[in-house]
């Protein structure tokens, strides 16, 4: 389907709106601190926020809409939202554990790489118990720069001692995926309803969610997934 030479030997899962909904918490996090500062939080600006650490990501929205707030205010005021959320309507993406179960099952390294802070990610992974499944979780605080930029990918696929050519990727955001291919990966482009409208460019696949079977395809010999029913 992808082609005879491919060789994919490990996947490395972007965490926030990919393995759980803690994009969208913070997206409506993001639209009541713009509410309560008579403010609007567009498409286009949470596209442009979407898979940026949350320093840069607040401060992107405060140079948007010239708010007199410092980055520290609003990071802590949009922290406290987010964490209210998190207690009530936290939950993993569907096709998470499936995808999670046929990797195991066919003894294919994994590993997570997200922009957010580490006391955030093993907070989050902890929930459900996930940080073991994993090989290492790779953190804002492991890279000095960003996604975009592909560093945290390319330290992902050292890590786990292949070359970036034989590491899948997956992600959720525009940002993310421009990281991922920048870094030389494998990159499969999850969307969900905060990034339909995102842009993937490079992307050798769009899947549906992580439920869609042609995820496990590229991996030779990988067994089915199998679907809760």
């Amino acid at each position: 389907m992808f082609g005879a030479d491919l060789c994919l030997q490990a996947v490395v899962f972007d965490l926030d709106g990919l393995i759980v909904n803690t994009e969208e918490l913070d997206q409506q996090a993001g639209q009541i601190l713009l509410e309560r500062r008579g403010r609007f939080f567009s498409n286009d600006l949470k596209r442009r926020m979407m898979g940026l650490p949350p320093p840069a990501a607040f401060q992107l929205m405060i140079e948007e809409h010239d708010l007199r707030d410092t980055l520290q205010e609003l990071k802590t005021e949009g922290e406290q939202l987010l964490e209210e959320a998190l207690d009530h309507r936290l939950r993993t993406m569907p096709g998470l554990h499936a995808l999670l179960d046929a990797l195991e099952r066919a003894g294919i390294p994994k590993a997570v790489a997200t922009s957010s802070p580490r006391t955030f990610a093993m907070n989050i992974l902890g929930r459900f118990d996930l940080a073991p499944r994993f090989r290492f979780v790779l953190t804002a605080d492991d890279v000095t720069r960003a996604k975009p930029h592909p560093e945290i990918y390319r330290k992902a696929a050292e890590r786990l001692g292949v070359q970036p050519v034989q590491m899948m990727v997956l992600e959720d955001s525009e940002n993310g995926c421009r990281a991922a291919v920048q870094a030389g990966a494998w990159v499969v482009a999850v969307p969900a309803k905060h990034s339909h409208d995102h842009r993937f460019d490079g992307a050798h696949l769009v899947a549906d969610s992580l439920d869609d079977p042609r995820i496990l395809q590229v991996f030779p010999n990988s067994p089915p997934q199998t679907y809760a029913t």
